[in-house]
C-alpha cells in the first residue's frame, strides 16, 4: 500500500507542473500509449528487417540485439530473455495485445506467431514495460503488422517470398495482398515453410558413457524438423471519424522434439546390461485460431480526445505425441510401449480500451482492460489440472515535456484472480488413494515506472528510470505437480508462493555527433520473492520436509524414476548488467560503412551468493554494413563467452563464435521491386550451445547455413 500512496503523491506532483509543448510521440505507434519516453530503452526493428532475412523462430530473429538472447528447443522454440530475465517475465505481444498460446506451459513449446511481412517488431526492455502488460519485470516483445489497416492504402500491393535453406534442406513460400476495394481495406496473407532435421558441427553430439556408438554420428540432430502454415485475413474502414475493422489469424505446425527426458527405469540389477529402447519421434502438433476487432473513434472533446478499442478471441491448442520410427518390427515378440498424446490448450477472451485525454499542454491515457483465460493439459503427462486466470487492469499514463526535460510516468493496478487445484496421491494404500485441493489466488498488484530524459549537451543525451513491478505467480508456478520431460524433471509448484517485486533502476546516455555514435545502458533489478525451478538435493529435501522415500515410491508409480526433482522456490535476486555500442558511419565509394561494437553483460545471483541458473554468458558483437543505392551488405560476429557462473545442478559452457552475413540486391522492374538476398549463418560451423536452455547439451545450434530469399513486391 506505500508504494501505490508513492505512486499517487508521484502522479499529484508531475500533473501539476507547467509544460511547455506536447511531448512528440515517435516509433512506437501501434503500441498501447504511443509515448516511447517512458519506454526507454527501445528496440524497433523494422519489417524489412525480418523479411529480407532468413526464416526462424521470433527468438532467434531478435537474438543479436543488445540484451535479448534466447533460450532455445530446437529449431523452432526460441522463447525471448531480455536482461537475464525470461518466461512469464517477459511478454510477447501481436498489435499491442498479450499472444495468450501455450508456450508458458513448456519450454518446448514454440511462441505461435506468424512474421510475414510484418510492420516492426518493438524490443522494450525492463519494467518500464508495464505500460503494455502485467507482471514485466524483463520487458515485452511486440510483434506489429496492419492486417487491420488504421489507414487507407494508397495503391494495391502484392508480396511474394520465395526462400530455401541449406543447414536443413528448407524452404518457405509466402504471399500477401494489400488493396483498397470501394473504400474497405482488405490484407490477405498465406506462409508456408517446411525444414527437415538441421545438420550440426562434427562432434557436437554428445553421448553418454555407457551407450555403445559403434556408428558414425549421422551429422544431423534427429527430430529437429519444423513445419509451419500460416494464413491471416484482415479488413477495415476509416474516415474522419477513426477507423474500425476485424483479423482472423490461423496457425499451424508440426515440429518434433529432439529430447524429452529419460522416461526409463533403472534397472533391478546394477550389474545389468543397459536395457535397449527402440527409437521413438516424439513431436507437437499446434493449432491456434484468433479473431481480433479494434478500432479508434475520435470524440475531440474537451477531455477525451479519442478512445481506442479491442476484443480478441483467442484459441491455442498442441498435441504432443509419439510415434515409432520408420523400420520398427511389429512382430517383435517384446510389445512396444504405447503412449497416450498429451493436449495442451489455452482459450483466452480479452477486452481493452485506451482514452486519450491528452491537450495541447500534456499527453496522458487512462488504459481498461480485462481478460479471461482457461489452461488444460489432458493425457499421459497432464502434469497440472485445469486453471482459470482473470485479469483486470486500470492504469494511468503521462507525459510531459519541460524546457529542460521530459518527465514520463504510469501506474498500473491489477486485480488477478488464479484458480486450480493439486492432486495429491497416497501411493502406500492399495489401490492408491488420491485426494484433491482446490485453490483460489485472488490478490492485486499495483506498479508504477517514472522516467527523467535530459539533453546535457548537443551531442549527448540521458534518461534515468525507475519502476516498481509486481508480478503474481503463474498458473503453473502455483499449480503443477508431475513429470515434465521437456525440462527432464519431476517439477512440483506451489500455491503458496507470494507476488514478485522488482525494483529497476536504469541509466542510459546516448552519443551522437557526426559520423560517430554511441549509447550506454546500465540496469540494476532488486526482485523480492523471486520463484525459480529449483533442483532438490538432500539438503533442500530435509528444509522442505520432503520424503525420499516417498519420492522414489512417486517416481517408480510414474514410471520416470531418472528424473529430477525441482520445486519451484522463492528467494530474493539481485540482476545487474549493462549493454555499450559505439560505432561509426562514414563515406565509402557511392555508398555508407557503417563499423561498430557492442557488448552486452548480465550478472544474477541469489540473496544467498549462489548464481541464479540459466544466465546466458556476457557477448561481444561486431557488426560491419555497407549500403550503397540497391545494395545492402551486412557481416556480423556474435562472440559469447564461457559461463562459468553457474547455478546448481549446471554444467559450464564453452564459449564460441558465431559469424553471419546477409548480401541484399534490389532489382526495379518497371514498377514492380525484386530483392535477392544472399545470408549465411555460423559461417565457421562452430559447435555453438546455449546456456539458457534446458537442452544445451543434447541440443546443439544449427550448424553451417547458407540460402537464397526472393521478395516481390508489385
Amino acid at each position: 500500500m506505500n508504494k501505490y500512496l508513492l505512486s499517487l503523491i508521484a502522479f499529484s506532483v508531475f500533473t501539476n507542473i507547467s509544460l511547455a509543448e506536447d511531448m512528440e510521440e515517435v516509433v512506437v505507434t501501434s503500441s498501447l500509449v504511443g509515448s516511447s519516453e517512458t519506454t526507454n530503452p527501445l528496440y524497433v526493428i523494422d519489417g524489412d528487417e525480418i523479411n529480407d532475412d532468413v526464416t526462424t523462430s521470433l527468438g532467434d530473429a531478435i537474438d543479436s540485439y543488445l540484451g535479448v538472447s534466447i533460450a532455445d528447443y530446437g529449431s523452432a522454440v526460441g522463447q525471448p530473455i531480455i536482461r537475464g530475465m525470461s518466461g512469464p517475465r517477459v511478454k510477447i505481444l501481436k498489435n499491442g495485445m498479450v499472444n495468450r498460446d501455450v508456450s508458458g506451459l513448456g519450454a518446448d513449446h514454440l511462441n505461435d506467431l506468424d512474421l510475414n511481412n510484418i510492420e516492426q517488431i518493438e524490443i522494450v526492455k525492463g519494467p518500464s514495460s508495464l505500460l503494455y502488460a502485467n507482471g514485466t519485470i524483463g520487458g515485452i516483445i511486440n510483434v506489429v503488422d496492419d492486417c487491420v489497416a488504421p489507414k487507407d492504402f494508397e495503391n494495391p500491393e502484392v508480396y511474394i517470398a520465395f526462400e530455401n535453406q541449406s543447414v536443413n534442406d528448407g524452404d518457405t513460400k509466402a504471399v500477401n495482398y494489400k488493396n483498397n476495394l470501394n473504400g474497405f481495406n482488405v490484407n490477405v496473407g498465406y506462409k508456408e515453410s517446411k525444414f527437415g532435421n538441421y545438420e550440426v558441427p562434427n562432434e557436437a553430439i554428445i553421448h553418454d558413457e555407457d551407450e555403445d556408438h559403434n556408428d558414425e554420428d549421422l551429422g544431423y540432430l534427429e527430430n529437429s524438423d519444423y513445419a509451419t502454415e500460416a494464413s491471416k485475413f484482415g479488413i477495415s474502414k476509416t474516415g474522419d471519424w477513426g477507423y474500425v475493422g476485424f483479423s482472423i489469424d490461423n496457425l499451424k505446425s508440426v515440429y518434433g522434439i529432439p529430447f524429452h527426458g529419460e522416461e526409463h527405469d533403472e534397472p533391478e540389477d546394477p550389474n545389468a546390461e543397459p536395457e535397449e529402447h527402440e527409437e521413438e519421434r516424439i513431436f507437437s502438433t499446434t493449432d491456434s485460431e484468433s479473431f481480433t476487432i479494434k478500432g479508434l473513434y475520435n470524440l475531440n472533446g474537451d477531455l477525451i480526445k479519442s478512445i481506442s478499442y479491442t476484443y480478441r478471441d483467442s484459441d491455442y491448442s498442441l498435441i504432443e505425441a509419439h510415434a515409432e520410427e520408420e523400420g520398427h518390427d511389429e512382430n517383435e515378440e517384446e510389445p512396444h510401449e504405447e503412449h497416450e498424446p498429451t493436449l495442451f490448450k489455452t482459450d483466452a477472451t480479452e477486452y481493452g480500451a485506451i482514452l486519450d485525454m491528452s491537450n495541447d499542454n500534456i499527453t496522458q491515457k487512462f488504459v481498461f482492460n480485462y481478460v479471461d483465460e482457461d489452461s488444460s493439459i489432458v493425457g499421459e503427462e497432464a502434469f497440472m489440472n485445469p486453471a482459470s486466470n482473470e485479469e483486470l487492469t486500470l492504469g494511468y499514463y503521462i507525459s510531459k515535456d519541460l524546457e529542460s526535460f521530459n518527465i514520463d510516468f504510469g501506474m498500473r493496478l491489477d486485480q488477478i484472480d488464479r484458480t486450480g487445484s493439486v492432486t495429491d496421491k497416497d501411493l502406500v494404500t492399495a489401490p492408491p488413494s488420491e485426494t484433491i485441493d482446490f485453490y483460489n489466488i485472488d490478490d492485486s498488484t499495483n506498479s508504477f515506472a517514472v522516467s527523467l530524459g535530459r539533453e546535457l549537451t548537443d551531442t549527448v543525451n540521458m534518461n534515468i528510470g525507475y519502476a516498481s513491478v509486481e508480478r503474481l505467480p503463474t498458473v503453473i508456478e502455483l499449480f503443477m505437480n508431475g513429470p515434465h520431460m521437456a525440462t527432464g524433471r519431476l517439477e512440483t509448484g506451489n500455491p503458496n508462493l507470494k507476488s514478485e517485486t522488482s525494483n529497476n533502476f536504469d541509466i542510459t546516455f546516448n552519443y551522437e555527433s557526426g559520423e560517430y555514435y554511441g549509447y550506454a545502458s546500465f540496469y540494476i533489478n532488486d526482485v523480492d520473492n523471486y520463484i525459480t525451478l529449483m533442483d532438490e538435493d538432500d539438503d533442500h529435501a530435509e528444509e522442505e520436509g520432503h520424503d525420499e522415500d516417498d519420492h522414489a515410491d512417486d517416481e517408480d508409480d510414474h514410471g520416470h524414476g531418472n528424473l529430477i526433482h525441482a520445486d519451484y522456490v522463492q528467494e530474493d535476486a539481485e540482476f545487474d548488467g549493462y549493454e555499450i555500442e559505439f560505432g561509426r558511419t562514414m563515406s565509402l565509394a557511392s555508398g555508407e560503412l557503417t563499423l561498430s561494437f557492442g557488448r552486452d553483460v548480465v550478472n544474477a545471483k541469489f540473496a544467498d551468493g549462489h548464481n541464479v541458473p540459466r544466465i546466458n554468458p556476457a557477448r561481444n558483437v561486431y557488426s560491419l554494413s555497407y549500403k550503397q543505392d540497391d545494395i545492402v551488405f551486412k557481416l556480423s560476429m556474435k562472440d559469447v563467452d564461457k559461463q562459468n557462473d553457474i547455478g546448481e545442478g549446471e554444467t559450464a559452457t564453452e564459449a564460441y563464435q558465431m559469424l553471419d552475413t546477409r548480401l541484399t540486391k534490389t532489382y526495379d522492374l518497371s514498377g514492380s521491386k525484386l530483392k535477392v538476398s544472399l545470408f549465411g549463418r555460423n559461417l565457421l560451423d562452430e559447435v555453438a550451445r546455449n546456456h539458457a536452455s534446458f537442452v544445451k547439451n543434447e541440443v546443439p545450434l544449427p550448424g553451417r547455413n547458407y540460402g537464397i530469399k526472393f521478395n516481390l513486391t508489385y
